[in-house]
């Protein structure tokens, strides 16, 4: 009976041998995703009255150089002109939300007011799908009016992206454009597109890479925890055997 007892003890022993590399694996593996966390408008910080934030770079895309200049050519618009632009930036947005109906509630959080909301305008953009959207005051559309809002949203802002993401030098061709248009200068409209016909290259992107390596890894592993513990429970039995 104690014999019975001392190898049922062990058994149980060695089973939880066998789920520590599964266990230690799966954990290990989960090192291999990145997460990518939405963002909804309660998570934005709140701006007061007053406060001179220009720029709310939450998905990190805009350097702290052009970041610096984009706020000190804002703030130069806001005391020549009392008309007040602000960048924000997100990563992804919570699953529904649109980036017409992230800005518009973003709006009404910030300034809640018709009186507050007349010379603001918000610039936004979630850089997981690249959507777009420009909400603006009362008094700022007629300076900034849908069609000039939708051409900065649509190809000020989008034909650096395309050219490689370059997301520094699309907010300083969107700024460039606001500023001019909300100081009452003609619009200088949106840049100018060369059609450069290029042959499609046969090598994946790093970031592909990166993920074709990390999902290889992560099958193998996950294969080598199922396989590894069966093989050497089965040893395991051979030798209680003999």
């Amino acid at each position: 009976m104690k014999s019975l007892l001392n190898q049922e003890l062990s058994l149980k022993r060695y089973l939880q041998w066998l789920l520590l590399p599964l266990v230690t694996i799966i954990a290990a593996s989960s090192l291999f995703a990145t997460p990518v966390f939405a963002t909804g408008v309660d998570q934005i910080p709140n701006i007061a009255p007053g406060d001179r934030t220009w720029v709310v770079d939450q998905a990190e895309v805009i350097s702290r150089l052009n970041e610096a200049k984009i706020s000190s050519a804002f703030e130069d618009l806001a005391k020549q002109t009392g008309n007040e632009v602000r960048i924000v930036t997100v990563r992804r947005l919570d699953y529904g939300e649109t980036p017409e109906t992230f800005t518009k509630a973003l709006f009404e959080k910030w300034f809640p007011t018709k009186e507050a909301q007349a010379n603001q305008t918000i610039l936004m953009i979630d850089t997981v799908t690249n959507g777009t959207a420009i909400i603006s005051g009362e008094k700022v559309k007629s300076l900034l009016p849908d069609k000039i809002a939708n051409s900065i949203a649509s190809e000020t802002i989008m034909a650096p992206l395309r050219d490689g993401n370059k997301y520094n030098q699309a907010f300083l061709d969107a700024s460039d454009r606001m500023i001019a248009v909300l100081s009452g200068q003609p619009d200088p409209g949106p840049p100018h597109i060369v059609d450069n016909v290029q042959v499609e290259g046969t090598f994946k992107k790093a970031q592909e890479t990166d993920k074709g390596n990390a999902t290889v890894w992560v099958i193998g592993l996950l294969i080598a925890a199922t396989i590894i513990p069966m093989a050497t429970y089965y040893i395991y039995l051979v030798f209680q055997k003999s």
